[in-house]
């Protein structure tokens, strides 16, 4: 019986750096944390932290040689009931470079406080007991967040919901090895002898969840990096107008010569609260030219890799979509019809195209709504959490695999065995797993040596 030990704390110093964002600003925070937030509160003030969870207007002064630093609003935070479950002070001061240059040359001289490492506070949390890895996760997620559904995904991941369902299924695994483990460790006392009945039953309700959570089309990953909508068609259709139409602004050449865009030119931008990467694509058509020919090359395998194709035809051309364009038209594609104010006659055109001019920006906004309800419709979140990381993914993955083995071993050790690997690796994706859980449902379930 064992499982992912957390590496302990490097040092029992006391940490700080700049928690607000860097640069000028008209309020910047400094936290601390540590067994000697008092300490060095006391330095800088002149007396002890304020009551916790109050902030107390204090003038900061170097401890040194007592010159004058800023005003500040100080906080106080007393463990365990602080981010991080250590003692925690927050100095709220001006955000002037020379106000917090000041501040960290007089913190600096303190022997009993270093800077921060790159993600220590949070590592602390998790050392605490604070938050899991799925929760650090969704904090750093939500500190990146860009679009609406970044935020709520990354809030929910926080919150706790992604690592509760895998602690309730972690709960029933441990109670499923334990009581395995009872019985192949303990067969001669008097314990109950059908400790493991049941247990195929329990297994099977583990794989169905399992596999479940894990056929989400990707949907928690795709929402963390962006969804990818590729521009494709034949040159000259208008997919690079189409692009600075869309963005509002020209982020790609126009031009009416043949060939221009030759490799993919990708922007980003928030359509409907989801964070999508338009890609503009060079336009399929055979050539001998080289340097056109990879760009083709790309386009096509771009369209592979795509959330979403537009395939976009030119009205002026023709009704009807050639054979390249139509093999690109499949459940993951819209067919769009460019330059529709250069014809009188649109009902020519196929029935379920959209019809758009992207130079005067008719059809625009139907467009732009038909792929935001798109997105929707195949990577909304569900009911439930969805998993966010490959990392998440690999290690489900692995469990599910752990679970079919002891479904179908032979012996019970082999069988507390899988159960075991299982248990390991769903652990490892919340970052929690001790033996002691197991001692303690064998021991408060029932009396060894009786």
């Amino acid at each position: 019986m064992g499982g992912l030990n957390k590496m302990p704390i490097q040092d029992d110093k006391t940490i700080y750096t700049l928690a607000s964002a860097a640069g000028r600003a008209g309020v910047a925070v400094v936290r601390l944390s540590g067994p000697s937030c008092a300490q060095a509160c006391e330095a800088l003030t002149g007396a002890p932290p304020p009551p916790p969870r109050q902030a107390v207007l204090k003038t900061l002064r170097d401890p040194h040689t007592k010159e004058h630093l800023d005003h500040a609003l100080v906080l106080f935070f007393e463990a365990p009931h602080s981010f991080t479950g250590e003692d925690v002070l927050e100095l709220h001061i001006h955000g002037s470079r020379a106000v917090l240059q000041a501040l960290f040359e007089s913190l600096a001289q303190n022997p009993s406080l270093r800077p921060a490492q790159a993600g220590e506070f949070a590592r602390r949390a998790f050392e605490n007991d604070k938050m899991d890895l799925t929760q650090a996760e969704g904090l750093a997620d939500l500190i990146d967040a860009e679009t609406a559904a970044q935020r709520r995904q990354a809030l929910r991941q926080m919150e706790g919901d992604l690592g509760a369902l895998y602690k309730n299924w972690a709960a029933d695994l441990t109670q499923l090895l334990a009581m395995s483990e009872a019985a192949l460790d303990f067969a001669d006392e008097d314990i109950p002898q059908d400790l493991t009945k049941g247990h195929n039953k329990t297994i099977s309700v583990l794989i169905e969840a399992i596999t479940q959570h894990l056929c989400d089309n990707h949907r928690g990953e795709r929402l963390r990096h962006g969804f990818v909508v590729a521009l494709l068609g034949a040159p000259n259709v208008g997919k690079s107008s189409l692009l600075n139409a869309l963005v509002k602004r020209n982020a790609a050449i126009v031009s009416p010569i043949p060939g221009t865009t030759r490799d993919i030119i990708e922007v980003s931008l928030d359509l409907g609260g989801y964070p999508v990467t338009l890609a503009d694509t060079a336009g399929l058509r055979e050539t001998a030219d080289q340097i056109e020919h990879e760009g083709v090359r790309r386009a096509l395998e771009r369209a592979t890799h795509a959330d979403l194709k537009l395939v976009i035809m030119d009205a002026s051309q023709s009704a009807k979509p050639d054979p390249t364009i139509s093999a690109l038209l499949d459940k993951d594609a819209l067919l769009v019809v460019n330059k529709i104010d250069l014809v009188k006659n649109q009902s020519a055109f196929p029935q379920n195209a959209l019809l758009i001019a992207a130079k005067t920006g008719e059809g625009l906004e139907h467009l732009t709504q038909t792929i935001i309800n798109k997105i929707e419709t195949a990577y909304a979140p569900t009911q439930n959490p969805t998993l966010t990381r490959a990392r998440h993914r690999y290690a489900l993955e692995k469990t599910l695999a752990y679970l079919k083995a002891a479904q179908t071993a032979t012996q019970d050790e082999l069988t507390a065995e899988e159960l075991r690997l299982a248990l390991r690796s769903l652990s490892q994706i919340t970052g929690h797993v001790d033996v002691e859980d197991l001692l303690d449902i064998i021991f408060g379930s029932f009396c060894i040596g009786k």
